[in-house]
């Protein structure tokens, strides 16, 4: 039930993760590469899409690629068209942990805080970035390799650092 649009191409092999009454919806000629010889960048684990709960929802615009790239959304994830991601890129919209680290049964714990990413269209997103929850990226942006993204980046940017800031406009 993961919707991929014709012309889509895999290196490797990936893996889809759908959270039942979640959506995962990829756009037309999209390229994923997983296996280690696709990349000489040096992709370190394949691709992995998942939606982590109900009512989740992943959309890729058309003609983007990724490298061992993984996508992991609770709430809302949304890349546009024509979006590169670097090898061993990863993008997420929650913490992945419990707001609280005190032992209890599973029904009493919180789920964890997600907010909704977007990341424009004519993005490239270099090796090892980490897109975080709650973040914008403008369209035609640039992210340097190694570098996390904590907070909204405009268009028509070059972004680099740990947290990534704004170092050029193009």
């Amino acid at each position: 039930n993961v919707n991929i649009g014709k012309g889509c191409q895999f290196w490797g092999k990936m893996y889809f993760r759908r959270e039942p009454g979640s959506s995962i919806v990829v756009g037309k000629n999209c390229r994923f590469r997983s296996a280690v010889w696709s990349n000489l960048a040096g992709i370190n684990r394949p691709c992995m899409i998942c939606t982590l709960r109900p009512f989740a929802k992943i959309l890729i615009g058309e003609g983007s690629g990724m490298s061992g790239t993984v996508i992991g959304a609770a709430e809302y994830i949304e890349i546009g068209s024509n979006v590169i991601c670097g090898a061993n890129v990863t993008i997420t919209d929650t913490d992945w942990h419990h707001r609280h680290h005190i032992k209890r049964s599973l029904e009493n714990q919180e789920p964890s805080q997600s907010a909704p990413v977007i990341i424009g269209s004519n993005v490239w997103l270099g090796l090892n970035v980490v897109v975080l929850k709650g973040v914008t990226i403008g369209h035609n942006t640039v992210i340097a390799a190694n570098s996390v993204v904590t907070k909204d980046i405009p268009e028509n940017a070059i972004a680099a650092g740990q947290p990534a800031k704004v170092v050029k406009y193009l």
